[in-house]
């Protein structure tokens, strides 16, 4: 096991199933642990950094080829085990993931369609019944988070520095918008939707939860324990919501206009769509 066990998603992905084994089978890039949440079993999953990965563009934290194809395998798994039962166990995507993997070999081999398996076995899950529940403990970029974690039916996320979801990292994003880092920091400050601070994020309303963890690095008994109690709670709201879409997702004032459009789309569709 060559895994860096020191990352965040590592971190919280032993505290939270109380160091359980990773199950067999797996690259030590993905850790997929079933342990239990709230009395009941659930399965939990991190993609952690691994220094003596076969595909270099894929070791330190980011999604490659092999993470999206057995994150995929993992969540279909479970899918497939509960499919006959009543109550179907929860999933926790535990998420700190830096990006995909940019290398010529990723995208000869597919990694489009690797990540793409990833995010659909969430949403096959989620539309199964599983509560799917994403919680972000470090960085949520680009098309990792899509593959990770951005189908969950909840969303929660540390409200600390280090917690940064985006579409692409800083320097990538300023020599697109051909600004310096500064400059493009300064845009983003008046722009919801660029910048990378955690709580601008949470004002678009994608977050069910934003939590105050004192050392996120290193969790406290007590940080665990709100950790913990806002999972279960995720659990409890989805379950009395009977809910497997994203609506929980609308309503936030940044995403007003977005959600006026996607209003007038679906009226002009039923208005003119031909009879069966």
């Amino acid at each position: 096991m060559t895994a860096d066990q020191s990352s965040r998603g590592a971190i919280w992905l032993a505290a939270l199933t109380d160091g359980a084994a990773s199950l067999d089978g797996y690259a030590p890039s993905v850790r997929v642990v079933d342990a239990l949440l709230d009395e009941q079993p659930a399965r939990y999953l991190a993609v952690v950094p691994d220094s003596a990965n076969r595909f270099p563009r894929a070791r330190n934290g980011e999604i490659g080829l092999v993470e999206g194809w057995q994150l995929a395998r993992a969540v279909q798994q479970v899918v497939a085990l509960d499919r006959e039962q009543a109550i179907k166990r929860p999933i926790v995507a535990v998420i700190d993931v830096t990006s995909q993997a940019y290398g010529r070999r990723e995208e000869a081999y597919g990694i489009h369609q690797a990540l793409a398996g990833a995010a659909g076995a969430y949403a096959q899950a989620r539309l199964a019944g599983h509560p799917v529940i994403g919680l972000i403990v470090g960085k949520a970029m680009s098309g990792a988070f899509l593959a990770h974690g951005y189908q969950a039916n909840r969303l929660i996320a540390f409200d600390d520095p280090q917690v940064m979801v985006h579409a692409m990292g800083k320097a990538s994003a300023a020599r697109i918008t051909l600004r310096s880092v500064e400059a493009l920091e300064k845009l983003s400050a008046t722009v919801p939707p660029m910048a990378y601070d955690i709580a601008n994020y949470a004002s678009l309303g994608l977050l069910w939860q934003l939590l105050a963890v004192r050392q996120p690095d290193q969790p406290l008994p007590e940080d665990l324990a709100t950790v913990r109690a806002s999972l279960v709670a995720a659990l409890a709201d989805i379950t009395l919501s009977d809910d497997t879409g994203l609506a929980s997702r609308q309503g936030a004032p940044n995403r007003q206009a977005s959600s006026q459009v996607r209003a007038l789309l679906r009226q002009q569709w039923h208005e003119e769509a031909p009879p069966p």
